[in-house]
C-alpha cells in the first residue's frame, strides 16, 4: 500500500471520529451553546420606558428573557455602546453642520487615546457576567465603496487628507483615490478590530459584535421581481470583512420594517435573507464552531408609530428562531415612548399581543431543541426559504400566565413530533452530540416555563 495513501486514509477516519464525538454529521457546523442553559432561542427587551414608569404606565415584560434599556445603565445582561459611550470615535455629525468629532475620518483619529477611553468606559458599564455587548457604531462603514448617500462625506475628507499628506495633484486623482481608499479601510479596520478585542480580553463573557453587521443591503422591494437576495457584491464586500468576523463573538443584523412592508411576502424575503447572510458569515472564520447571531427587531414599524401585525412578527421573530438564530433584540428608541397615549399603547400591545407571541416562540424552540436535538443543538429549519416556523400547536398547548411569569401548558401530538423531525434538522452545540431524531414522547402533560 502507498504510504503517502495510507497515512490520508487514518487522517481521515481521524477527522471522521472526531465529527462523531462532536454530533457534527449534520450539515451544518456546531455552533457556541447558549448563554441561558437550556434556551436555545431567546428574546431581549432593549426598549428605554424610563419615561412611562415616571408616568405610572406599568409594563408587562415577564415574557422576555432578559429586560434591559439602551439608556446609559452600568451592568446590564446587553450594554448597547452609542456613538459617544465608547472610546473616542472618529465621526462627522449629520449635515448640514457636519461638525467633525474625534478628527472626523478614521486615519485622522487618536487610536491610543481612544483605546486608554475604551478601557475606562467598559470599566464602567460592563459586569463580568455573562451578556451581550453591543457596539452601535453608524457614521460610516469600513469598506471604501459602502459610504454612499450622506457617507460621502467620509470619501471627500479621505481625499482632501491623502492630498495634504501626500501632496498629490488634482492631476492623479486615480492614485489619489487609491492612497485615500487605503488609508480610510487600514485605519477604519484598527478602530473597530482593536476596540473590540479589547472588549473581548477585558469582558470575555460578553458576547462582542457590531451592531448592522453584517449588512445585506436588499432594500430594493419596491422594484418588480424582488427575491430579498443579498448582492453578489454585497456578499464578496463580507467576505472582505473576514477580519470583523474574527475579531467578533457575537453577530447583530438588523430588520426593521418598513411599512410598505406590513404584511407583505416581500418582509419575509427581506428578512430571511438578512438573516440567511448573519448565518452564512458566521462560519467564514476558522473556528471550531460558529458565533452566535441575535437579530435586532423593533415593535413599531421603522418609518410609522404602528406596531407590528401579528403576521409581521412571525415575519421577524418568528424567522430569526426557525433559522437558528440565537435570539432576538427587541429595541426602541426614546422618542417612541414618551407620552402617556404612547405608553398606554405599548403596554397594550404587550398584553395583547407581543408576549403571548414572544412565549409561545421561545418554549417552542426549547421544546424542539429537547425532543429532537436531545438538548444537545436547536432546531433549524431545512429550508430556510420555507414558511415552517417553531410555533406550538394552539390546539394541544396553553398558554397563560401565573404567579408573574408566563407558562405554556401541554403536550405535543405525535403528528406536531413529526412535522418537526420532517421541517427542521438540528445544530449542535459545540462539543455535544446530537442528531435530527425523535426522542420518545412524554404521555405526561408538559408545563415549560418561559
Amino acid at each position: 500500500m502507498n504510504y503517502r495513501l495510507h497515512v490520508s486514509k487514518c487522517a481521515l477516519a481521524l477527522l471522521l471520529l472526531t465529527l462523531y464525538i462532536l454530533g457534527c454529521f449534520s450539515s451544518l457546523p456546531p455552533t457556541e451553546a447558549p448563554l441561558m442553559d437550556g434556551h436555545p432561542f431567546i428574546v431581549v427587551w432593549n426598549v428605554p420606558t424610563e419615561r412611562c414608569r415616571k408616568l405610572r404606565v406599568a409594563m408587562d415584560t415577564s415574557a422576555f428573557q432578559d429586560v434591559s434599556t439602551p439608556a446609559a445603565v452600568p451592568g446590564q445582561f446587553l450594554t448597547l455602546f452609542y456613538e459617544d459611550r465608547l472610546g473616542l470615535y472618529p465621526r462627522v455629525s449629520d449635515a448640514p453642520a457636519q461638525k467633525q468629532f474625534n478628527g472626523g475620518i478614521p486615519q485622522r483619529g487618536n487610536l491610543t487615546q481612544h483605546l486608554d477611553t475604551v478601557l475606562r468606559d467598559i470599566a464602567h458599564y460592563i459586569n463580568s457576567l455573562p451578556g451581550l455587548a453591543v457596539i452601535d457604531w453608524e457614521a460610516w462603514r469600513p469598506i471604501w465603496q459602502q459610504n454612499w448617500g450622506s457617507k460621502h462625506i467620509y470619501q471627500k475628507l479621505s481625499m482632501a487628507y491623502a492630498q495634504q499628506q501626500q501632496a498629490y495633484s488634482h492631476s492623479n486623482p486615480e492614485k489619489l483615490t487609491a492612497v485615500a481608499k487605503s488609508q480610510f479601510e487600514t485605519a477604519g479596520k484598527s478602530f473597530m478590530a482593536k476596540t473590540i478585542s479589547l472588549g473581548i480580553e477585558l469582558k470575555p463573557k460578553k458576547r462582542w459584535g457590531f451592531y448592522l453587521f453584517p449588512d445585506c443591503y436588499n432594500h430594493g422591494w419596491t422594484k418588480a421581481g424582488y427575491t430579498g437576495r443579498c448582492s453578489e457584491t454585497t456578499q464578496r464586500s463580507n467576505d472582505a470583512m473576514r477580519w470583523l468576523w474574527e475579531a467578533s463573538t457575537a453577530l447583530y443584523p438588523s430588520v426593521y420594517l418598513h411599512s410598505s412592508l406590513r404584511n407583505s411576502p416581500k418582509a419575509t424575503l427581506y428578512v430571511q435573507n438578512r438573516i440567511q447572510e448573519a448565518l452564512r458569515v458566521a462560519r467564514l472564520p476558522k473556528r471550531p464552531y460558529t458565533v452566535p447571531v441575535y437579530v435586532y427587531a423593533r415593535p413599531l414599524y421603522r418609518d410609522l408609530n404602528k406596531y407590528l401585525s401579528m403576521e409581521d412578527l412571525v415575519n421577524t421573530i418568528g424567522e430569526s428562531a426557525a433559522l437558528g438564530a440565537s435570539g432576538t433584540v427587541v429595541w426602541g428608541a426614546s422618542a417612541d415612548f414618551n407620552d402617556t397615549a404612547k405608553c398606554e399603547a405599548l403596554s397594550g400591545y404587550l398584553i395583547a399581543n407581543l408576549n403571548r407571541y414572544v412565549a409561545n416562540v421561545t418554549v417552542a424552540a426549547r421544546l424542539c431543541s429537547h425532543v429532537l436535538c436531545q438538548s444537545n443543538g436547536r432546531c433549524v429549519r431545512k429550508d430556510y426559504e420555507s414558511r415552517d416556523y417553531l410555533h406550538l400547536n394552539h390546539d394541544h398547548f396553553d398558554i397563560m400566565k401565573m404567579e408573574g411569569t408566563y407558562l405554556a401548558v401541554g403536550t405535543p401530538s405525535s403528528a406536531d413530533l413529526r412535522a418537526l423531525e420532517q421541517r427542521f434538522t438540528c445544530q449542535c452545540y459545540a462539543g455535544r452530540r446530537c442528531s435530527a431524531k425523535l426522542s420518545p414522547a412524554t404521555d405526561r402533560v408538559m408545563f415549560i416555563h418561559v
